[in-house]
């Protein structure tokens, strides 16, 4: 079986291109440019990716399409029309990929999505599920959710199979952001204003996400379903810096600001939306992955912290 994989040269992608190549699959790696080692040496230069992409030369041979690509969130969006440039890339190019497999026979195609096509947060005790009615807040969102709707069509029109998988943040080796930042200030004991946050964050490891694309490549349940993926184990923000010093082998430095001296304090530095997402819950019910396809996390999250923090693959 050969695997077509996006976005290969991204932290995702890099790490599924090792994992397939060592469970043996054939593996093709479409970039736009080389700028890292990869696994295979079967690599496909396609360019830019958007409703104009040449995909015949990538897709030749190829029985499965693992879509990793995207125009990601930024915090500062630069783009005079976000919202249409997520469209093109994210929306139209997916499309064009998908349009573009089914049409050189590939039997099953793989969409890596994003949890914010189900919103940017959760009440107390609730957690978002596949069956909640999408809600998208921000251009990212939308235009991830508007590809899976796509994508749904063209399955029901074309018979080809489609794979739907919605992480929320991926952490590991190469994590990049907001996440490497806080690792980053834990690792040098900088006193963090986080202890007394009480919500829960559903993460995923990168080995974790790696494995579930796996599975989902040749498992006959998963598809033409939509799938939320998460390490099972739900972290307050409050833990999650106890859990990164942990791994880092350094103390946590924690003080216990109030979330609405934090919240103040957002609103007169104009970070409003830094605050939310450190306080608020974000909380996924991944049971489904585990029921439908047999899946279980294939590690803890102290052990993905553990690698996140020492850069190391390997535990």
């Amino acid at each position: 079986m050969k695997i077509l994989v996006t976005g290969a040269t991204g932290m995702v992608g890099k790490a599924l291109c090792q994992r397939l190549v060592d469970d043996g699959f054939a593996v093709r790696a479409a970039v736009r440019t080389i700028d890292a080692e990869l696994a295979t040496s079967d690599v496909a230069f396609v360019g830019d990716i958007n409703e104009l992409t040449d995909w015949q030369t990538a897709l030749t041979g190829v029985d499965v399409v693992v879509h990793l690509a995207a125009r990601v969130h930024l915090m500062r969006d630069t783009a005079e029309n976000p919202l249409a440039e997520f469209r093109r890339i994210n929306v139209q190019g997916a499309l064009k990929l998908a349009r573009s497999s089914y049409a050189v026979g590939v039997k099953r195609y793989i969409y890596v999505s994003s949890i914010k096509v189900n919103g940017e947060f959760t009440e107390s005790g609730q957690a978002l599920t596949e069956l909640d009615v999408p809600n998208p807040q921000d251009a990212y969102g939308q235009s991830k959710y508007e590809a899976e709707v796509g994508l749904l069509q063209i399955a029901v029109e074309t018979g080809m199979e489609v794979v739907i998988i919605r992480p929320p943040l991926v952490y590991g080796p190469g994590v990049k952001a907001n996440f490497a930042a806080l690792m980053r200030a834990v690792q040098r004991g900088w006193p963090l204003p986080l202890g007394a946050i009480h919500n829960q964050r559903s993460l995923v490891a990168l080995d974790n996400l790696v494995d579930f694309i796996t599975t989902c490549i040749s498992h006959p349940n998963a598809a033409n379903q939509t799938f939320l993926i998460s390490d099972g184990q739900d972290l307050s923000t409050t833990e999650l810096v106890r859990c990164m010093a942990k791994a880092a082998g350094v103390p946590a430095r924690l003080l216990p600001v109030p979330v609405w001296a934090l919240a103040w304090a957002g609103r007169l530095l104009g970070k409003v939306n830094g605050v939310q997402r450190l306080t608020s819950s974000l909380k996924i019910d991944s049971g489904k992955a585990r029921n439908l396809l047999g899946w279980t996390p294939k590690i803890t999250v102290q052990e993905g912290l553990l690698r996140a923090v020492t850069g190391n693959p390997q535990p």
